[in-house]
């Protein structure tokens, strides 16, 4: 039980931004209404793929200084995960901007660039799948990572900070921390943020155990 409490606390984070992110006060804006609940949602779901990649792109560092074969499992795994909650932040997103901006793809810098990303990490996937020989799939795709990580900031950041864009934040309009006076969203947003990335490194953390079993049981096989 010990070695878990990490698991119990991300249960007990994620069913309290759930519970507070639907039922919680939030502030009485125009346009967008109730809908800043999407808040607790979809922006959590991007923070933790942008903290999964970076763990991706961590361990293929390490792979490129050591050669150890875990961390080029370990990088492929991360970057699975972070996929994932890639894509649950891209319908999150969707769903919010079909209310708000009268359809669910306008393409909006910051919808092209994160589109962008998830396609970069898509074909690093593909990639590390299309090389047989090990040592030579570990290094190509390590450094692939290392420049598709380096991309995700200009793509999703300073691309669209620097023309109109419909989010919150760029383009000239308000952050959510003008919206959010009294901090009362912030006290349901972070623990949410952390509660699923929690999830994130449990996900991770089951593939990475079941790569080890597949491996296992090819090696058998030979």
């Amino acid at each position: 039980m010990q070695k878990n409490w990490w698991k119990v606390l991300a249960g007990v984070l994620i069913i309290y931004s759930i519970v507070f992110g639907f039922l919680g006060k939030v502030p009485k804006l125009p346009i967008i209404h109730e809908s800043i609940r999407n808040l607790y949602f979809h922006v959590p779901m991007w923070m933790v793929m942008m903290l999964l990649f970076l763990l991706s792109f961590i361990n293929s560092l390490i792979f490129l200084n050591k050669q150890n074969a875990i961390h080029h499992i370990r990088a492929g795994e991360f970057a699975k995960t972070g996929l994932i909650f890639g894509c649950f932040g891209m319908l999150t997103g969707m769903e919010w901007a079909n209310f708000t901006w009268g359809q669910p793809w306008s393409n909006d810098p910051k919808q092209t660039g994160a589109a962008l990303t998830m396609l970069i990490y898509f074909a690093y996937l593909v990639l590390r799948n299309s090389i047989k020989d090990p040592k030579k799939s570990g290094t190509i795709s390590a450094v692939y990572n290392v420049f598709g990580f380096v991309m995700m900031f200009p793509l999703i950041y300073i691309l669209p900070s620097m023309s109109e864009s419909l989010h919150p934040g760029s383009g000239g309009n308000p952050g959510f921390n003008l919206y959010d006076a009294e901090g009362n969203m912030l006290m349901v947003f972070y623990p949410a943020i952390i509660g699923w990335f929690l999830i994130g490194l449990w996900i991770t953390n089951l593939f990475v155990r079941l790569k080890h079993i597949d491996i296992h049981i090819n090696q058998n096989k030979i």
